[in-house]
């Protein structure tokens, strides 16, 4: 994955921060931080070129920001562009304020529950972002506000995904890829769009 000067000092600057924040939030397992550039950060960024041009995002659940953060980083120079990142917990809000202010991302962080977040409350987005959020069809009912509109869904969901559409397959309006995650090649992420 290559990206500007820019954006890579941005990612610096974003796992500094995690690396001072994580272990009063209990932002992600000290198993994971060692290889957070693969298992969190290019992880997340590869959602930018799956999601066909998409300016306007809706992360459900950020957690440490991945991979809403992550997104608006990559997202920083382009006019326009806005993620909402959506978190209950009051301290990782607290952390990706901080980190969106540190790395100048053009994130919106909304510190509720996504089933208390209102459609008009961030307006039309292009792509729905959940992350280790919910089970599938629970995610889709969660994100179903923005899909019905014409959003697609970018749904990574590890190396469960391939077989999880038909474990628990979604309502037939919706058309789902399962695509090959490029940075576990056991892993996949779930592109929903409205049939």
């Amino acid at each position: 994955m290559l990206v500007s000067r820019e954006t890579e000092e941005r990612f610096a600057a974003f796992v500094e921060l995690l690396a001072r924040w994580r272990r009063a939030t209990n932002l992600i397992s000290e198993s994971t931080f060692p290889h957070v550039w693969t298992r969190h950060i290019a992880d997340s960024a590869q959602l930018l070129a799956l999601s066909q041009g998409a300016t306007r995002w809706l992360d459900m659940g950020s957690g440490a920001g991945f991979p809403g953060l992550i997104v608006a980083i990559q997202l920083a120079d382009v006019a326009g562009a806005v993620v909402h990142c959506v978190d209950s917990d009051r301290r990782r809000c607290a952390f990706l304020r901080e980190a969106a202010r540190a790395t100048r991302a053009p994130a919106v962080i909304h510190p509720v529950r996504i089933e208390s977040l209102a459609p008009n409350d961030v307006g039309a987005v292009d792509c729905v972002t959940a992350r280790a959020f919910a089970p599938l069809l629970k995610t889709l009912e969660f994100a179903k506000p923005w899909l019905e509109t014409g959003a697609v869904g970018l749904f990574p969901r590890g190396r469960s995904a391939v077989k999880e559409p038909d474990r628990e397959p979604a309502p037939p309006h919706y058309a789902i890829e399962t695509i090959r995650s490029v940075i576990d090649a056991e892993a996949a992420i779930l592109r929903v769009r409205k049939s």
